[in-house]
């Protein structure tokens, strides 16, 4: 009864019939018994078969290098102390936690924190700060960030807005002199007639 058969059915099926179908749920249900006699003699197996052991095996990678990189390692989130008071690694870093739970936790040197934040932990609760990922030990939990800048306030636009272009990639910098240049200097500007002879106007 603790038994769920899962049947696929298909067109071959519906041509037998449904007896088919229901023989054929039988025969499963008997393969999967199992009476007192035979669950003695499992437990009394040394272990799987040779022709089981694909079936026990899991599977297991190991990375051995990255080709390419396609995350910019910069996210959005917040800074706040370690758990742990008493150790050596409260006095030296704090836990940076990312607004996106797909990128991991990372520890920040105290050193690129704001300087009260110590001993003014919650001022900073609700400041949106952008970390980048520069390490990830072997032996460690947890990634090794660097504070980039402060954002501002979380749930305000511009900080918002300027945290998802930067973990993008997006460049969001003031055009360079040369681009503006390319521009018309002598506004307000207005398309000559000799080009305006040349296009259609879809206006």
């Amino acid at each position: 009864p603790d038994v769920i058969i899962e049947a696929q059915f298909d067109d071959n099926d519906a041509e037998h019939g449904q007896d088919h179908l229901q023989d054929t749920l039988a025969d499963d249900i008997k393969k999967l018994s199992l009476d007192t006699s035979e669950k003695g003699e499992a437990e009394e197996d040394d272990g799987p078969k040779a022709n089981d052991k694909d079936k026990v095996l899991q599977r297991t990678a190991k990375v051995v290098y990255i080709l390419e990189k396609k995350h910019s390692r910069a996210a959005t989130g917040f800074i706040k102390l370690l758990a742990d008071k008493n150790s050596e690694l409260f006095r030296r870093c704090a836990m940076f936690s990312p607004v996106d739970h797909r990128v991991p936790r990372a520890y920040v040197s105290l050193a690129d924190c704001p300087p009260d934040f110590v001993t003014r932990p919650e001022d900073y609760s609700s400041m949106l700060f952008i970390c980048r990922i520069v390490d990830w030990k072997e032996d460690s939990n947890f990634a090794t960030g660097q504070l980039a800048k402060s954002l501002g306030q979380a749930g305000e636009i511009e900080p918002e807005t300027e945290g998802i272009l930067t973990e993008y990639g997006v460049d969001f910098s003031d055009f360079s002199p040369e681009a503006l240049e390319c521009l018309p200097q002598s506004l307000p500007w207005v398309i000559s007639p000799g080009e305006l002879a040349k296009r259609r106007d879809l206006r």
